[in-house]
């Protein structure tokens, strides 16, 4: 016969801090402005056209959406393309991006991560989780990766069952 034992988690007492970049994930949409859709064969802006097309548009469709700005075919788009895009878009859009969505992802974690103050971390034991169902670009894991290193006792990767080991700080002996 066994013994009815209270059940304890014992990663939840651990000590353990998890640090989910999924968390932090943009919670705008994205809504792609392909510059391609706008040129006369997929290859030529011609400014008139261009500009004609731009003032047509319904920029209600990007509010409060991140927008990104590209062309999506190998045309030679001049500099001003963009710029005016951004022009009008800016009104509606929550924030405007010239590149993909994988490029503003980069921009976006490095941004977040240059802001953590990775004194809260000190002599810490961090999980970066793993797993994600969105879109984290491995870029960000190794920005995250490289903030707290200097000041965290150890950084693991996955679950806090079941981790791998990225670094952990050398135990300084103290001399009797």
């Amino acid at each position: 016969m066994t013994e009815d034992k209270p059940l304890i988690n014992r990663v939840a007492n651990s000590g353990l801090i998890n640090f989910n970049l999924e968390d932090h994930y943009p919670a705008n949409e994205f809504y792609v402005f392909d510059l391609k859709d706008y040129l006369f064969m997929e290859l030529i802006l011609k400014e008139k056209d261009f500009r004609t097309s731009l003032m047509e548009f319904d920029w209600s469709v990007v509010q409060d959406k991140i927008v990104l700005v590209l062309c999506s075919t190998d045309a030679i788009i001049p500099v001003w393309a963009y710029m005016l895009v951004s022009a009008y878009a800016e009104e509606y859009g929550a924030q405007i991006f010239q590149g993909t969505q994988t490029e503003y992802l980069k921009y976006y974690y490095q941004k977040l991560i240059d802001s953590i103050n990775g004194e809260e971390y000190k002599d810490q034991r961090v999980v970066i989780k793993g797993c994600s169902n969105k879109e984290v670009p491995p870029s960000a894991y190794a920005a995250i990766t490289r903030k707290l290193k200097p000041f965290a006792q150890s950084i693991m990767y996955g679950e806090p069952c079941s981790t791998v080991p990225i670094f952990k700080r050398p135990r300084v002996l103290k001399k009797a």
